[in-house]
């Protein structure tokens, strides 16, 4: 029975814990006596084994049993009556438990309220209380909380747990004392969801204090515990007790630290945010505060809060706790405004906007001086490439688009009048044309609470102040006047007198649309009438005004034609004007057929639908398309070729086969024609159809037209095979007959690019005569000719054809090969055709110079490009023949074809090691090459010795064009990334040899790209620790390129030296090199690179001494301004470095380094780095390495000026 019982009283709900600051109106209701049944009884007849009897709690007997009478059962009466003595058992129990002898009960009373499968209720017992009963219960927690606490502080818990357990006794235990600390709060909490007025709690508050104090010493893993007493804390803020103001800053403070810690902070914000009002109660100038300062001020570091509806409630809050504090708050925002997103600015705005309509007295004045009149202060002030002036802009902008209420009005207004109009006319621009953004984007600024005729005289001074700004000196500020007017016009129009409004669009047509002195006015111009547009209002009149504008389709800048016509098309949309009448056809199309690709796509845009009606019927679009080639056939070219941009290729395909017909009906009445007249509009009927006789014009456009579009649905095509095989075999069937018919020039062109989108089986008669027409051309043949056919069997597969061709006149043509070629070409080709070497290498270049084609060629397979490879190399000894025997009038091979022969097999070799999988042989292939060069070629650079000095002329320069011209492959080896170690030091050690050579100054514009590409490879980053190491591969090679560069610059300064005029041409040559090679010196910041600007600093100062010792008078010393004024050698690598700032920089701090090094002490050297450092300084670069290197010569002079002091008796000892 005793079991039973406790069934019946452990049957109630367990509760779940009772959110901070809920008041519970439980233990109301039931004194209301609204006869109301308990929860616990609710959940008892909902639970899956219900107890037969029930006892609303709290109620009298009498009532309990006169509700059990009506239920016609005495006994259930009586057994109800039993529930609830064993419920007040329960109680009686709970709060005997709370007591240190009974410590383990208390626990399990509290592990039950924590389960979830259990019934009992921590707060539901405390609510069941007498209020006798609750005071004992709290005084008795008060003594279990402290004795436990004596026993075991706070501050000892962590040093506790880590002690043996074993060793220590159970009271002592700190997960023990953790328990009854943590069951305490739990109670405490309960007990405040269940005070009611009138109780007394003083013991209650002991306990709170007591678990304050504990709170401010526990350690961070017990955050559970942290927990209840924060939620402890927090309720007893809400609940408005005694010495709440304590218990709310400790429970404000842990938010506001939780906040800033957890990842997803959106609960403690709310949580944040039911307490904000504790805030009010702290003294912002105290010091126990400024911890709580510096977190609120974090806040405007974390876009989350701002994102946060409660957190951006908060954080307007904020801007009412201190006066004091709102400037802190704006000196955060500013600093961290860099920062902001887009996106965040705006709520930062709306958080500015908010605080101000909730502000009054000092805290309104306080927003508006301090935060808005300060970022319309810096919206005027700041320049327009600072980082935070676009968002500062954005802040303001909202202000003045809150623009229609009255307070905004007058805060607009008040804020405005000092600092707006005397920057309206700033001496500066940008002071002036930031002022003019604000100003119209805020106009009218007006003070609502005056009479209406101060405001219409206010109104037009503006007006006039706007009329003056469009005639501003400075381009930026007429620009910005321009928006603002049409922006003004836009949103007024209707109150405007009609004078007004034509007076300001006259000035902008007629006046401001031609500003000769700036295109950014004329461009915008255009750009801001399509805001006027979008105010229906102003059609009419702009329909009057906008065909002045014609002939600015015509304008010099690009920028403003493509406003021009964004213009248009709106005006199109809008349908504010016809478009043809601002600007006629003719003049659209003739800027279609010659302009750039973005104003061409917009006229297109504009036409489309006049020229292609997608609603009408393919007839028409093909008249219409006739139309457009007589009006114009290169507009029209341009036209078609934008056509799929607004159309499916469905149609496009239709647009094809009506053109086929078209020519089809050409074929069959011999070239009699029909086509729709030149209605061209939109919208317009058809017009009556005319002869156009044998116009091949016609007749080529519209295969030009066929071309250009099948291009465009290419890509369609190839998805789509059904369609692709349709239109192939429609045109293929006539082929043939276009061919036979069409055989003007000008319609021959666009049947081979037709051709060249069908396999060659739908043309078979042509398809086999392409190879013939290849080999029937002439050398000197010019690209249009061989273009289209080479393309043509790429496109059908059949490349190989061509690179056995190729081969075979190669091969023939190669010296002692004749027999042999013959044999072969006898075989392989049924017609008698001369070998035409030149031919074949300009097919070859081609070939390799389109990357449709090159990739045909290289899809081939190794054996015949191998074979190829082969044939080129055996050109070498053609061109050692020539270089042996140059006056041999033997007949050979042109070295023209031999050279051409030489650079395309390094090409193809390159070609091929791109392509290799694994693997070097191409690269060795390469690298035998460079052999070749230093083994036959380099021997013929240096001067002969016999007397024949006519051949040395001659070959000297074509060993130097051959050299080049190996060199230039292997720099585009390097460029693309193939070349290995190994192949970058032969080189290397190539171009080391060559500038060995007595003619080897000829190859040094061919050196120093080599070098570029080379030191380029290398990242300074990826090598820092290894640069120590004179053994890393990467050191030695890249002192290998500071080496040669040296020997590059001590070539070209002997060369001024023997030849100048000679000299000063190779300099020039050798400018483009110098620049790219010193432009990747100076991302190395040390060895071996870094030395690169020590040579060119070197060479400047020996150059420069050398011509300030010629002096012989002070008066003939000229300070030199430029680099003109430079000796020839200083004056070519002065201007290199002068062309970047970076390289600059780099040269300063090699002088700065070579001055305090001392390596720079005569007075003459000295003399040269101020000449050098005067002509830098005339360029305005690098100011701070240039003060830099100044200092030290400054240093430097010193020195020299109280060595002279001391041996004034021995002054020529210094020179």
């Amino acid at each position: 029975m005793e079991k039973e019982n406790e069934k019946v009283l452990a049957s109630g709900p367990k509760g779940e814990e009772t959110a901070a600051g809920e008041n519970s109106n439980y233990g109301t209701e039931l004194q209301k006596g609204g006869g109301r049944m308990s929860w616990r009884r609710e959940m008892r007849w909902r639970s899956p084994r219900p107890h037969p009897f029930s006892t609303p709690q709290n109620k009298p007997l009498p009532l309990l049993l006169w509700s059990c009478v009506r239920k016609s059962s005495i006994k259930d009466s009586l057994e109800s009556f039993t529930s609830e003595t064993e419920v007040m058992s329960k109680r009686d129990a709970f709060l005997e438990a709370a007591c240190e002898e009974r410590v383990e009960q208390f626990l399990h009373f509290i592990q039950l309220h924590k389960d979830k499968a259990e019934p009992f209720d921590v707060e539901e017992v405390v609510q069941e209380m007498s209020r006798d009963q609750r005071e004992a219960l709290w005084g008795r927690l008060d003594s279990l909380l402290q004795r436990f606490l004596q026993e075991l502080p706070p501050e000892r818990w962590e040093e506790a747990r880590e002690e043996d357990g074993g060793d220590v006794e159970l009271t002592l235990d700190p997960k023990h004392v953790m328990a009854v600390v943590d069951g305490v709060a739990r109670v405490a909490s309960a007990s405040l969801m269940v005070l009611q007025d009138g109780d007394t709690y003083q013991a209650l508050l002991k306990v709170a204090h007591r678990l304050h104090t504990v709170l401010a010493s526990l350690p961070v893993s017990e955050a559970p515990l942290q927990l209840h007493i924060h939620t402890l804390c927090e309720a007893w803020w809400k609940k408005g007790l005694k010495e709440r103001e304590q218990f709310g800053r400790t429970a404000f403070l842990i938010s506001l630290q939780k906040s800033l810690i957890v990842k997803k902070p959106g609960v403690e914000i709310q949580r944040l945010w039911g307490l904000h009002e504790v805030l009010l109660s702290l003294d912002y100038t105290s010091e126990d505060n400024k911890e709580i300062v510096d977190l609120l001020l974090q806040f405007f570091h974390r876009p989350v809060y701002m994102r946060n509806d409660d957190g951006k409630r908060f954080l307007v809050f904020l801007f009412s706790w201190n006066v004091d504090f709102i400037w802190v708050i704006h000196g955060t925002i500013k600093n961290q405004l860099e920062f902001y997103s887009k996106t965040v600015t705006t709520h930062i705005t709306e958080i500015y906007f908010r605080a101000w309509k909730k502000a009054s007295g000092d805290f309104l004045e306080q927003i508006e001086i301090s935060c808005i009149q300060d970022f319309m202060q810096c919206a005027i002030l700041l320049h327009r490439t600072s980082p935070v002036h676009a968002k500062v802009r954005q802040i303001v902008s909202y202000f003045n688009t809150r623009k229609g209420c009255n307070k905004v009005d007058t805060m607009l207004h008040n804020l405005y009048k000092p600092i707006l109009w005397k920057s309206l006319n700033a001496p500066n621009f940008e002071v002036r044309a930031n002022a003019t953004l604000l100003f119209t984007e805020a106009f009218p600024v007006h003070n609502p609470d005056k009479t209406n005729e101060h405001i219409d005289d206010t109104i037009q001074r503006q007006l006039d102040t706007i009329m003056a700004l469009l005639e501003d000196p400075h381009p930026t500020v007429r620009t910005n006047a321009t928006l603002g007017v049409c922006k003004i016009l836009a949103k007024c129009w209707e109150l405007f007198p009609p004078t007004i409004i034509t007076d300001f669009l006259k000035k902008l047509v007629n006046e401001m649309s031609v500003d000769a002195s700036s295109p950014d006015v004329r461009c915008s111009v255009f750009k801001c009438l399509t805001i006027v547009l979008d105010n229906g209002l102003s059609h009419p009149l702009l329909e009057k005004l906008l065909p002045t504008l014609k002939y600015s389709l015509h304008d010099s800048s690009e920028k403003v034609r493509t406003a021009f016509l964004d213009m248009l098309l709106k005006v199109k949309a809008v349908r504010a004007a016809k478009f043809w009448d601002v600007s006629s056809m003719d003049h659209l199309l003739a800027r279609l057929a010659i302009d750039s690709q973005s104003v061409s796509k917009r006229i297109v845009d504009l036409l489309f639908k006049s020229f292609f009606p997608v609603n009408e019927t393919d007839r028409e679009w093909c008249c219409r398309c006739v139309t457009l080639i007589q009006m114009n056939p290169m507009a029209a070219r341009k036209f078609y070729q934008h056509t799929y941009r607004h159309t499916a290729p469905t149609n496009i395909i239709k647009m094809m086969l009506a053109i086929r017909r078209v020519l089809n009906n050409c074929i069959q009445t011999d070239f009699d024609v029909t086509e729709i007249d030149e209605s061209i509009r939109e919208n317009s009927p058809q017009a009556a159809p005319v002869v156009l006789g044998k116009d091949m014009a016609v007749v080529s456009g519209l295969l030009e037209v066929v071309v250009i579009l099948w291009r465009s649905i290419e890509k369609a095509l190839k998805q789509n095979k059904e369609a692709q095989q349709y239109t192939v075999a429609k045109f293929g069937n006539v082929m043939s007959k276009y061919f036979q018919t069409f055989e003007d020039e000008r319609c021959i062109v666009p049947l081979i690019h037709l051709a060249s989108f069908m396999p060659p089986a739908a043309v078979p008669t042509f398809s086999c005569s392409v190879l013939s027409r290849l080999k029937k051309l002439e050398p000197g043949a010019v690209p249009a000719q061989y273009s289209q056919l080479l393309d043509c069997m790429c496109s059908w597969g059949q490349a190989r054809d061509i690179l056995e061709l190729v081969s075979e006149w190669l091969a023939e043509a190669l010296p002692k090969q004749k027999e042999k070629a013959n044999a072969s070409r006898k075989v392989r080709i049924q017609e008698t055709v001369e070998p035409k070497p030149d031919l074949a290498l300009v097919y070859l270049e081609y070939l390799f110079s389109h990357i449709s084609t090159r990739q045909e060629v290289m899809s081939l397979g190794q054996k015949p490009l191998n074979q190829l490879l082969t044939v080129l190399g055996n050109w070498k000894s053609v061109l050692h023949t020539h270089l042996s025997s140059p006056a041999d009038d033997q007949p050979r091979p042109s070295l023209e074809t031999a050279l051409k022969a030489f650079l395309l097999h390094g090409r193809l070799g390159a070609h091929l090691q791109h392509n290799a999988s694994e693997g070097r042989d191409y690269l060795l292939s390469l690298q035998h090459t460079a052999a070749w060069v230093v083994k036959r070629v380099l021997p013929f650079l240096t001067n002969s010795t016999n007397n024949d000095e006519e051949d040395t002329e001659k070959s000297q320069p074509l060993a130097a064009e051959i050299t080049e011209s190996f060199l230039t492959v292997c720099r585009d080896v390097l460029l693309v990334g193939l070349g290995d170690e190994e192949f970058k030091g032969q080189i290397l050690h190539l171009c080391s040899l060559v500038l060995l050579s007595e003619a080897g100054f000829l190859c040094i514009p061919a050196v120093l790209p080599i070098l570029k590409e080379v030191a380029a490879s290398y990242v300074p980053e990826d090598n820092q620790q290894d640069q120590e190491n004179q053994e890393d591969p990467t050191t030695v090679i890249l002192g290998v390129v500071a080496n040669v560069f040296q020997k590059v610059i001590e070539l070209l300064a002997r060369r001024l030296r023997k030849e100048p005029e000679e000299g000063k041409q190779l300099c020039q040559s050798a400018k483009p090199g110098l620049t790219d090679f010193l432009q990747v010196a100076q991302t190395w910041d040390t060895a071996p690179l870094i030395g690169v600007f020590s040579t060119v600093f070197a060479v400047i100062i020996v150059e420069m001494r050398h011509l300030i010792q010629k002096i012989t008078r002070p008066e003939e010393v000229i300070t030199p301004e430029s680099v003109e004024d430079m000796p020839p050698l200083s004056s070519v690598l002065l201007s290199v470095v002068l062309k970047s700032s970076a390289v600059s920089r780099a040269f300063l701090t090699e002088v700065s380094s070579s001055l305090e090094s001392e390596a720079i002490s005569s007075l003459y050297e000295l003399t040269a780095v101020l000449h050098v450092l005067s002509v830098i300084k005339h360029t305005g670069q690098s100011k701070a390495g240039l003060k830099s290197a100044a200092t030290s010569v400054q240093q430097q002079l010193h020195k020299h000026r109280s060595h002279i002091f001391r041996q004034r008796r021995h002054p020529g000892d210094y020179f």
